[in-house]
């Protein structure tokens, strides 16, 4: 798709870009959503203002407790259902029959592998006849989100993605979380920015990046699940 086929969104609030997208494309909206404090953001923001976008979350199975309690949480604060997307049970069987529970240690390339079973293979079906994906992403996440913008084209997914926080700051996340009271997983509390499957994140130490407690083992700077390839 050519750039100048996006939806043009300047001058709209994100509830105006939202609400046009949802006109433009009813039925056809995805919100994907892991918990973390920005789509938490967007749940709300979608939620509140009772836009019609189907939301999911992708269950690797391997998740905190703490996340499935956030997942409770909001299900009961807006009475909204989310759908959740597990991977392929054969192809974790397999992997975990010939690899061991813990390979994704052992080299990048069984990382790639696990990432791709539990995230990327599901996240593909959720995303299936869908036009516009919606995601949490912020610019200032990490190297590899710097150059994000607010509407972009994902050719690996062949559709439209709209990233409504993309500028926003960690402590306008924060601020937003604690003015509207919204649930949010407690281990951002104990050093935890960013939170995916339990035996791929640590906490972090003051003044380290926010991703760095992600794959923490492997020594790349990129690191990515695959979800958001750039």
């Amino acid at each position: 798709m050519d750039t100048q086929e996006l939806p043009d969104i300047s001058g709209k609030t994100t509830v105006q870009a939202l609400k046009m997208l949802c006109s433009m494309y009813p039925g056809k909206i995805i919100f994907t959503t892991s918990f973390s404090l920005e789509d938490q953001v967007v749940t709300h923001i979608l939620c509140s203002n009772k836009l019609h976008v189907k939301i999911v979350t992708l269950d690797t199975g391997r998740l905190f407790e703490e996340t499935y309690k956030v997942l409770a949480r909001t299900r009961e604060r807006y009475n909204v259902p989310i759908e959740i997307y597990f991977p392929d049970a054969e192809k974790v069987e397999k992997m975990v029959t010939q690899k061991g529970p813990f390979s994704f240690y052992e080299s990048v390339e069984n990382r790639i592998e696990c990432c791709h079973i539990r995230k990327v293979i599901p996240l593909k079906r959720a995303l299936l006849g869908q036009k516009i994906w919606i995601t949490g992403l912020r610019s200032e996440q990490s190297n590899t989100r710097a150059n994000i913008k607010p509407v972009e084209w994902d050719e690996r997914y062949n559709m439209v993605k709209y990233n409504p926080i993309y500028d926003w700051s960690f402590e306008e996340v924060k601020n937003f979380i604690t003015k509207h009271n919204i649930p949010y997983n407690v281990l951002h509390d104990r050093g935890y920015p960013s939170i995916g499957c339990a035996p791929c994140t640590r906490a972090v130490a003051p003044g380290e990046d926010i991703r760095s407690g992600r794959w923490w083992w492997e020594n790349n700077s990129k690191k990515e699940c695959g979800l958001h390839a750039r």
